[in-house]
């Protein structure tokens, strides 16, 4: 049976991951509210938020998990010739709302989003508060293509990603693996299966062994926290 969060009780224990359903795959609990202290506590155990519009707040914690290590990116000869034109900008934190905007975006093959308003208020409350950041891909001036997520510790968890020309979300996330493997991230959350992030190196490993790594890494600093 599925626990009920109480709204009201942002600091309100979640239940072990071992309770987490496996079909639905990984539904933990329901309810709740999306306030910083409750988000951030689902990170930090493996857990994060994603329903539907007419769902109330669901929260999840799938077996396997899609995760990176940054020393494990892989690029194909395609993307390699792409990063050597250097013909797209990268910044950091300079978009955040216009990126989790675009990523919230109906796509050309769902008819609706997961990022609903109520979702976006709170990761950007999220970013004010410096957990939460983005990276822009730019092209001649226009915003192209970026992602976004959330850091604790030595732990960056990618939320979502977005493209309006061929490889920008792909820049996006390599840029960004790159940037977090110079200020001593250990591990990169994606999630779950997409072919997407295989082919740049991610891997599954199991919920048991995520949920360890996150104990290892979470309390680490890095060695720099430079976002902007």
């Amino acid at each position: 049976m599925l626990t009920l969060l109480d709204p009201n009780q942002a600091d309100q224990a979640f239940p072990p991951l071992t309770e987490a359903l496996t079909e639905p795959d990984g539904l933990l609990a329901v309810g709740g509210c999306l306030s910083t202290l409750r988000i951030i506590n689902a990170y930090t155990q493996g857990i994060f938020p994603w329903y539907n519009n007419d769902d109330p707040i669901l929260w999840w914690s799938p077996d396997p998990r899609l995760i990176i290590f940054p020393e494990k990116l892989h690029l194909s000869k395609s993307l390699k010739k792409t990063l050597r034109k250097q013909t797209f900008q990268i910044t950091f934190n300079t978009a955040f709302t216009r990126v989790i905007k675009a990523c919230a975006a109906p796509r050309s093959n769902e008819p609706g989003t997961w990022l609903l308003p109520d979702m976006q208020l709170a990761y950007c409350r999220l970013h004010k508060e410096g957990h939460a950041h983005s990276v822009e891909v730019w092209h001649d001036g226009k915003l192209v293509g970026g992602l976004y997520g959330i850091a604790v510790g030595q732990v960056f968890f990618g939320e979502s990603m977005f493209h309006r020309k061929t490889d920008a979300s792909k820049v996006a996330f390599v840029s960004l693996v790159q940037q977090l493997s110079l200020w001593g991230y250990q591990l990169i959350d994606c999630q779950i299966h997409t072919q997407h992030l295989v082919s740049l190196g991610a891997e599954e490993i199991s919920r048991k062994q995520f949920s360890s790594l996150l104990q290892q890494y979470h309390h680490c600093k890095p060695h720099s926290t430079a976002w902007r």
